[in-house]
């Protein structure tokens, strides 16, 4: 399994204190090609669905983050798992394009900023309800809103992952008889969780309030901060 060094926290998506001269040209790559990936988001939503796939497999208990937990202390509802709920989302045109609307209407409508810029903290997680946000406050809002138009809140985790810049980086990853999607503030591409180049760290459980592993790294983040 992959190892990598964390001092105390995780960054959602894009470090911005870069020093590296090869992050810049990784960031720079990663621009260009999102620029594509967004037009492909586009004609996703008319897209027919997409193609199954295997789902991630869960490898035993996890320890849940602390901004996660404190979360949960505030929002309970949130956090809480109705275990007659499906675990998986059947996949209809009309679902699937209702998770593709609101991936992007999200997406475009809250600004990316980090917990220290914003709140002056490491790391803190809710609802972007002023329109600014770190990674996984988009994804909160997503699972709020797809869970209003009637998806299985159980079947919507999530989900810690370490991105291509090798940070760390909160997704919502929802669950459907088709395989597992990814659902990523830095694209509104909806991809295959095996497709996003991420390695999976950790994503809540279906069963129980808590997380459960998906094997990424032995020493897992425990925060999600900046964006």
């Amino acid at each position: 399994m992959r190892k990598v060094s964390f001092k105390n926290s995780l960054f959602c998506g894009v470090n911005e204190k870069l020093a590296i001269s090869g992050r810049f040209v990784k960031t720079a790559v990663l621009g260009l090609s999102l620029m594509f990936v967004g037009a492909a988001a586009q004609a996703q939503t008319m897209a027919s669905l997409p193609v199954s796939s295997a789902p991630i497999s869960a490898v035993g208990t996890a320890k849940p983050l602390q901004g996660w937990s404190q979360f949960c202390e505030t929002f309970r509802s949130e956090c809480a798992v109705d275990v007659t709920e499906d675990t998986t989302i059947d996949l209809t045109p009309q679902v699937w394009k209702t998770i593709v609307s609101v991936n992007q209407r999200v997406n475009s409508s809250v600004k990316a900023v980090t917990d220290a810029d914003h709140w002056g903290v490491v790391d803190v997680w809710g609802f972007p309800d002023d329109g600014r946000g770190d990674c996984e406050d988009f994804q909160l809002l997503k699972r709020r809103l797809l869970a209003e138009a009637g998806l299985p809140r159980r079947a919507m985790r999530m989900t810690v992952v370490i991105d291509e810049l090798g940070e760390g980086h909160a997704v919502l990853m929802v669950r459907t008889n088709r395989g597992d999607f990814v659902l990523d503030n830095k694209t509104s591409s909806i991809l295959p969780w095996h497709r996003t180049g991420y390695v999976y760290i950790k994503r809540e459980s279906q069963d129980t309030i808590g997380w459960v592993s998906l094997g990424g790294i032995m020493s897992s983040p425990t925060t999600t901060a900046n964006r």
